[in-house]
């Protein structure tokens, strides 16, 4: 919570009615405690950094000029909003931002009706915004706007320009407010940050734009004439600028800028004169990632989400270590990625715009020319990798396992159909912790196991998943192959060890036992070894089968743990319906078997925010709850893991 009286302005202001009350000359100053008490909170709390710090004055001149919530105001990306948050009613929470029981990481609709979408995707906004803004021109609320804010490279996503596509055909209160900070987690990429480049420093194109904006400071005089007087500035702007055509005018948005986004007070001009222009328009604004933190814009890939620091002295503080700490899952994918695309040419990376989110920059800065970050456009990056492999390549898609959920159609029209060599790495795999609801990898497993070709994987450690990253690029495995696994550390990896060919469909029994059989997929496992050491030491005899793929199935396992068992528990970091559990289920229905099968995963529900354990707990598949389910199926009294 904030220090009491520790701001002039920011403690008496909870909600955009009370930053009203400022007067113009005191913004900056407002803006300046809004930005302390991001970085107060987050150094100490953690979470998304950079992004937000970068829109503080777009946030406070947006809530002063604009009358939310009933002028509606979508955010993208949501990590953006932090700002935003403190200045509609959540200031004297800020503190539990991201934390178990605490408010989102992202807007929400059910958390504030300041929250007009709920993000954690990007590239929606215009698409909502639109949305929103044709309702209400349907409705006869003809003064009612409708803002957009897309930045952080959302506007690279396809969606956006769908949405852009059909924008320009509405006559409808849309303004989309392109925050330019030339970044997303890693810097842009791609022709349109070349081509905002080019607007941003053009001489002439700004030398006209400067007219206009001299209109637009007299907007006021014109009165009911304002709208064809602007009309007759831009056709004329048009005419000049024919040779440098704007891409948004082509698409019937009316163009503004670039402007500081930064100045505060020519912010609120700027906005006070848009909202007397009908009709769709862009507003492109130039911001600084990480402003107002000099280490967060010398390094803003580092400082999007540092974690906890030292505000004055900017030490990022890590966690004691008791001892050597295992690698990440991201970084033995990306380390695996150059060691085997040394031993094989024709392995290409692909990611949309998480190269050091999952550590396949490794590889672009190794072989610059095998991997490729195409921007926030998943579904581009599954088809252009079902491309390369037309052509005999083997390219390694790598897409967090939430967001691959936006490319499913070219999952199977692309890649499953043609039966093409493309192998899928899903981070993220599972509850993902802190980003919540919209970031979670609850459905790979069940979304991917339906789909004919596929092969479906998950590697309980490290060193399985080296193995199966081997295995999938081997060319007697052509055809789709996904591996997901999840989000941080797991155990050591001894990289001197020579690669594991791996058999497709086949598991591997841990455990000996002859009262309960376990049956895991992937990482969550360790929550199982951890139950059956609780279990065996109260006298319960617990056989564990590490089944390592869901798709092909290993159906000789299975026939070999259900004539031996009628008690059986899966455990999967997965949803349960259609899940590793329903998979079981099912061959245990197809082929006769009768059992008591105890099915442990993440539940027909969406699961909030906080710790992926407190989240285990919450969704009962912890190790306790393996405990719990073992005790009731097989009558015994044991004490929790």
């Amino acid at each position: 919570m904030a220090e009491e009286n520790k701001y002039r302005f920011l403690d008496n202001i909870n909600y955009p009615t009370d930053l009203k009350k400022v007067s113009e000359e005191d913004l900056a100053v407002v803006c300046d405690e809004v930005r302390d008490l991001i970085i107060d909170i987050v150094s100490v709390k953690g979470g998304h950094f950079g992004a937000s710090l970068g829109v503080v004055e777009l946030s406070v001149a947006l809530h002063y000029v604009f009358n939310t919530p009933y002028d509606q105001l979508v955010w993208d990306v949501g990590h953006q909003a932090y700002g935003h948050k403190i200045l509609t009613g959540r200031k004297d929470v800020f503190h539990t931002n991201r934390i178990h029981g605490g408010i989102s990481g992202f807007p929400k609709r059910k958390e504030s009706e300041y929250d007009a979408f709920g993000v954690g995707h990007s590239s929606t906004s215009i698409s909502a915004a639109l949305g929103m803004a044709v309702a209400s021109e349907y409705k006869g609320e003809k003064e009612r706007q409708h803002i957009a804010v897309i930045g952080d490279g959302a506007m690279t996503a396809g969606m956006a320009f769908e949405a852009l596509n059909h924008g320009g055909i509405e006559n409808s209160n849309l303004l989309v407010i392109l925050n330019d900070n030339c970044m997303a987690i890693d810097p842009n990429v791609g022709a349109l940050k070349e081509y905002l480049t080019d607007i941003t420093t053009s001489q002439t194109y700004n030398k006209v734009k400067d007219e206009v904006w001299k209109l637009l400071g007299k907007i006021s005089k014109f009165g009911p004439d304002a709208r064809s007087i602007v009309q007759k500035v831009e056709n004329g702007l048009k005419a000049t600028l024919l040779k440098q055509s704007n891409l948004f005018e082509s698409l019937n948005f009316r163009y503004f800028g670039p402007i500081d986004g930064h100045d505060v007070n020519r912010l609120v001009e700027v906005m006070r004169d848009l909202k007397n222009i009908p009709g769709p328009k862009i507003l492109h604004v130039l911001t600084v990632k990480g402003k107002g933190y000099k280490l967060a814009e010398a390094d803003q890939t580092l400082w999007h989400a540092p974690g906890l620091f030292d505000k004055v002295t900017g030490e990022i503080i890590k966690p004691v270590k008791k001892g050597p700490e295992p690698p990440k899952f991201q970084d033995v994918f990306g380390l695996t990625m150059v060691e085997l695309a040394k031993q094989n040419d024709k392995i290409m990376g692909i990611t949309p715009a998480m190269p050091s989110g999952c550590s396949l920059n490794i590889m672009m800065k190794e072989m610059p020319d095998r991997a490729f970050d195409v921007g926030i456009a998943e579904q581009h990056a599954v088809t252009f990798s079902a491309g390369l492999a037309t052509q005999g390549l083997v390219p390694f898609c790598n897409i967090y396992s939430s967001f691959m959920q936006r490319a499913y159609d070219q999952v199977i029209h692309d890649v499953a159909i043609q039966n093409l060599h493309v192998v899928f790495c899903l981070d993220r795999g599972g509850l993902v912790g802190a980003d919540g609801p919209t970031h979670h990898g609850a459905y790979d497993m069940a979304y991917f196991r339906c789909i004919p070709n596929m092969v479906v994987s998950a590697p309980l450690d490290e060193e399985d998943l080296r193995n199966l990253m081997y295995t999938a690029q081997l060319p007697e495995n052509a055809g789709p192959f996904s591996i997901r696994y999840p989000r941080g550390n797991g155990s050591m990896v001894d990289w001197r060890k020579p690669f594991t060919k791996l058999e497709i469909g086949k598991g591997r029994q841990l455990r000996d036992g002859n009262d309960i059989a376990i049956l895991s997929i992937g990482a969550i496992g360790t929550e199982a070894i951890k139950a059956c050491n609780a279990l065996e030491d109260e006298g319960i005899s617990v056989a564990h089968y590490d089944m390592r793929f869901v798709k092909p199935i290993d159906e000789k396992m299975l026939h070999k743990v259900f004539q031996k068992h009628n008690k059986v528990i899966t455990l999967e970091d997965g949803c349960l319906p259609g899940g590793f559990g329903s998979a079981v289920v099912e061959f245990m229905a197809d082929n006769g078997y009768t059992a008591r099968v105890q099915r442990l995963g993440i539940p027909d529900a969406i699961v909030e925010h906080g710790t992926q354990q407190e989240l285990y707990n919450d969704c009962g598949y912890s190790a306790k709850h393996v405990v719990a389910a073992a005790e009731e199926l097989v009558g015994k009294k044991v004490t929790a893991a």
